[in-house]
């Protein structure tokens, strides 16, 4: 699978803050968008290595077909896009189903369909990135370089004080930065890994870190530039905690026990059913509060930045509460 790397340093540092819980470190880097992993096409003459197109349709008895050539460059200044290309030609004429035909789609970089002459919609996808144009073809071989103004988008988080993240508990949505009329976003792409790079068309876009699934998100509009890999680093604070109620100081963690965790407000950050329930909650106070058959205990924490901990509730020596 191809992508695009980025081995320039980084340049500048934003950091936001998203309430008293969580704080976003966003290490913007570019870089010229590269394809990691482009097989080379040139030869020793430095003639362009076409690659052949599916037809999908037979050409008309008596019509000459001719060659277009297609290619595509992320930026005007940028080389040429070498692998990772999806190309798709339409008729101009829509069909029965109110839809324009599919006549030929090709993969790789740059490709060589066979078609009659006429009009066509030539349609190139790069990852999320794509552009469109319309062409004629007469009776000479064409040569049509889209420029598809796209660049990349690299995320990925860190912890404070260089603590190691579990990062497959890191995900991050992309949407559109501009909300519709009912205040929503669109959404682009869900649960990207951290450390991949997306291919997107230029311009802002909205980002969602979760690290974990309760309350670790944090929220921030990227610029992807055209031509260039931008990386953003995602400081979440944040900790894995693990509950267990237990009977006496060396006692096993009692099954059936119903956790709620509460925020400073009282409300219901999270709840679960289980001997030994483990989580990832934003840096802060909490109450917590176990029950196990009739009795129910309640204690107050504090969960600090990367410093992953066991919370044991004592049932000798815990806080009980009345139901």
């Amino acid at each position: 699978m191809s992508g695009f790397f980025c081995s320039a340093p980084v340049t500048a540092a934003l950091r936001r803050t998203a309430g008293a819980l969580a704080a976003l470190f966003l290490a913007m880097g570019t870089c010229e968008a590269t394809d990691e992993q482009a097989a080379p096409e040139t030869g020793a003459s430095g003639i362009v290595n076409y690659a052949p197109a599916e037809m999908r349709g037979s050409i008309p008895p008596g019509a000459v077909p001719v060659d277009l050539l297609l290619d595509a460059h992320l930026a005007e200044d940028t080389e040429r896009v070498r692998s990772g290309m999806v190309w798709r030609v339409f008729g101009s004429i829509t069909g029965d189903d109110g839809k324009l035909p599919l006549v030929a789609t090709a993969e790789g970089g740059s490709v060589r369909i066979q078609l009659v002459p006429g009009d066509y919609l030539v349609h190139a996808a790069f990852g999320r990135a794509g552009a469109t144009t319309r062409i004629t073809l007469g009776n000479e071989p064409r040569h049509e370089t889209m420029v598809l103004n796209a660049g990349g988008l690299r995320l990925d988080g860190v912890l404070p004080d260089d603590i190691p993240m579990r990062r497959d508990k890191l995900r991050f949505s992309i949407y559109e930065a501009k909300e519709n009329e009912i205040g929503e976003r669109t959404l682009i792409l869900p649960d990207v890994d951290p450390g991949r790079t997306v291919r997107l068309n230029a311009g802002t876009y909205h980002v969602v870190s979760n690290y974990g699934s309760v309350n670790a998100t944090i929220r921030a509009d990227i610029r992807v530039e055209p031509g260039k890999t931008t990386t953003a680093f995602v400081e979440h604070r944040a900790a894995q905690v693990s509950f267990n109620l237990v009977r006496g100081e060396s006692g096993f963690p009692l099954a059936d026990t119903a956790w709620s965790v509460l925020g400073a407000s009282a409300e219901i950050i999270a709840e679960e059913v289980s001997a030994y329930p483990t989580m990832i909650l934003a840096s802060g106070d909490y109450t917590v509060i176990a029950k196990n058959k009739d009795k129910v205990y309640k204690r107050d924490i504090t969960i600090s930045p990367g410093r992953d901990t066991v919370v044991k509730i004592d049932t000798e020596t815990a806080e009980q509460i009345a139901q």
